[in-house]
Order: structure tokens, then C-alpha cells, then sequence
């Protein structure tokens, strides 16, 4: 049996709650990552920053102010104004099938994975489409 463990990805890049959304959008982009884990002082999970959150709290292109200010205003926005808090999670021992229904049934992108209380990897759209790649190059050798 494939478990979240065999599949999740381990290169956490996290941020504080008292982080601000420019930040995280910064992290996001260089990062090239979509979810963000938020975390403590003292590294425990607290919760969930989505690209999604993100775009809905940031000032958009288009509206009629420049970047310098765009960029000021989500400099004053923390972090824990726009995370998520109550997070379903997976345990890394958990069936990789069952962890797939779930993202798929509740239309989530992403599923800290944790062993015991600590936040190990995090399990996300794109792991799943390169098990995909994965199994159809595989086949395509066959």
C-alpha cells in the first residue's frame, strides 16, 4: 500500500502568523509554491495560507494606485488576518488513495501531513500529477 509519506513533499517553506501578506506573496513566488503552513514561534502548525487567501486580501493590478502603494497596504496586512485555522490534516502513515478522495470530495488543494503533533510535509495537487507523469512514462516503457 502507497502511503502520504511515499508521496508528500518534504521542502516545507513556511511563515509566521505575524508574517504579512507581502511577504507571502513573495515566498510564493519565488518559491513557486501555492500553500503556505504558518507556524509558531516554536514551529507548531497554527494554520493555512492559501494563494487563494491571498488574492482575495491583495489589491489588484488593476486598481488605480501604483505598485509602491500596493505594495505598502499588503505590507500592513499580518498574516493571521487572512489564514486559515481550522485545517484538516493527515497523519504520514495515512493510504495515499484515501488522502486522494479526500482533496478530490472537498475540492482542497493541499494536506499538511504530520507524524504524531509535528507538521512533517505537506501533500498537494501537483504531487499527484507527478505520480501521474510517473505512472504514464512508466506505462509508455511498457
Amino acid at each position: 500500500m502507497i502511503i502520504v509519506k511515499d508521496l508528500m513533499s518534504r521542502e516545507l517553506h513556511t511563515l509566521k502568523s505575524t508574517d504579512t501578506v507581502r511577504q507571502a506573496c513573495e515566498l510564493m513566488l519565488n518559491k513557486r509554491v501555492r500553500h503556505v503552513p504558518i507556524v509558531d514561534e516554536l514551529g507548531k502548525f497554527v494554520g493555512l495560507l492559501t494563494k487563494r487567501d491571498v488574492l482575495a486580501v491583495s489589491v489588484s493590478v488593476l486598481a488605480d494606485i501604483d505598485a509602491a502603494e500596493r505594495h505598502e497596504l499588503e505590507s500592513s496586512i499580518p498574516i493571521s488576518e487572512v489564514m486559515i485555522t481550522e485545517i484538516t490534516v493527515a497523519q504520514e502513515d495515512t493510504a495515499l488513495l484515501e488522502a486522494a478522495r479526500f482533496l478530490l470530495k472537498q475540492k482542497h488543494g493541499c494536506l499538511p501531513i504530520f507524524r504524531d503533533s509535528q507538521l512533517v510535509g505537506i501533500l498537494t495537487e501537483a504531487d499527484f500529477v507527478k505520480l501521474a507523469i510517473y505512472l504514464m512514462e512508466k506505462t509508455a516503457e511498457d
